[in-house]
């Protein structure tokens, strides 16, 4: 049954309008947790619901639910206001809300903690085939959707425009999330797009089955400038044959995702849940390939936060070695 949840984090975030779905909750589960994803057309929505069929069948005492939200950017406010207890974010917004950089400048959250990270985000650029768009500078004097407010895509665009010289001043920007970015190509009303996503991702297959579209590759010189302007930003290869009409592969940027909780999180609870998913992580992979990459490994390179006491406890029975910076 689909419920909507109307919420006041403070600050930044404003307003939040969340659709929650319950994904089979036990009858006789006691306390509510809620995953705090983003968008039907990304890829955090299948995770943290698959996620949440995990806790459900595997953590006492627990149901959970995988919400709606405007993703990383306000994920991170509703994990410290205690509107959710579990959240997914992209590295480099977790990371600022951790010390109060870039997005969160004179808004700390630093009771943001790392569970784990769950995969890389690859950063597509997307335009119809028809428009002749073909490199990042010919965004000049498009229409082009930046990221729905509050999400990592929209903290990632800025990055990457900003390190090549172009503002929003030369672009008609346009605020989109996943779905309406790839209704606006469809019909016209913008040209190009901007997702940071795990691939291949449903609004982008959508999009690539009625219409031709491209992928816009940076060069090395563009890799390079939003690498050093984005320290979490890596590059990486999003295969040929992910998409329809997307043959050969193409090097983007990649930054990780990270399940993110607070330090007021119980150390048992936030051991569990870290069990229960890698112990069943055969479940979230089929859910969505993303979650290949979810491993002890991963998380021990990819994290950009400290730990939670409970999450470090799991991964040092797993035999992991826990860096310093890891460590609360």
């Amino acid at each position: 049954m689909l419920n909507t949840i109307f919420r006041g984090p403070k600050g930044l975030i404003g307003t939040a309008a969340l659709a929650a779905m319950s994904l089979g909750a036990p009858a006789l589960a006691q306390q509510q947790l809620s995953i705090a994803t983003g968008g039907t057309g990304g890829v955090y929505y299948p995770m943290g619901g698959g996620l949440a069929e995990v806790i459900n069948a595997n953590v006492d005492d627990y149901s959970a639910t995988a919400e709606v939200t405007g993703a990383s950017v306000e994920n991170m406010g509703l994990i410290a206001t205690g509107d959710a207890d579990l959240a997914i974010g992209l590295a480099d917004t977790v990371a600022q809300a951790h010390t109060g950089t870039g997005r969160f400048e004179g808004q700390q959250l630093p009771m943001v903690r790392g569970l784990a990270s769950l995969y890389a985000n690859m950063v597509h650029i997307v335009a119809l085939e028809s428009s002749g768009i073909t490199s990042l500078s010919d965004l000049r004097g498009k229409r082009v959707s930046i990221g729905a407010p509050g999400s990592g895509t929209e903290v990632n665009t800025a990055a990457i425009l900003s390190a090549n010289g172009i503002s929003y001043d030369d672009i008609d920007e346009q605020r989109l999330n996943f779905n309406e970015t790839a209704d606006a190509l469809s019909n016209g009303d913008i040209d190009v797009g901007f997702w940071s996503v795990g691939a291949p991702t449903s609004s982008v297959l959508n999009l690539a089955t009625t219409q031709d579209i491209v992928m816009i590759a940076l060069t090395e010189e563009e890799l390079a400038a939003a690498m050093e302007e984005d320290s979490t930003f890596a590059k990486t290869t999003l295969k040929g044959g992910s998409y329809t009409g997307i043959d050969e592969d193409i090097t983007v940027l990649g930054i990780p995702n990270v399940l993110a909780v607070s330090s007021e999180m119980s150390d048992d609870l936030a051991y569990s849940i870290t069990k229960a998913m890698f112990e069943n992580i055969s479940d979230l992979q089929a859910v969505h390939p993303a979650a290949n990459e979810t491993t002890v490994e991963f998380t021990m390179s990819a994290t950009p936060v400290p730990l939670h006491p409970g999450a470090i406890r799991y991964y040092e029975e797993a035999g992991a070695t826990i860096p310093d910076d890891l460590r609360p």
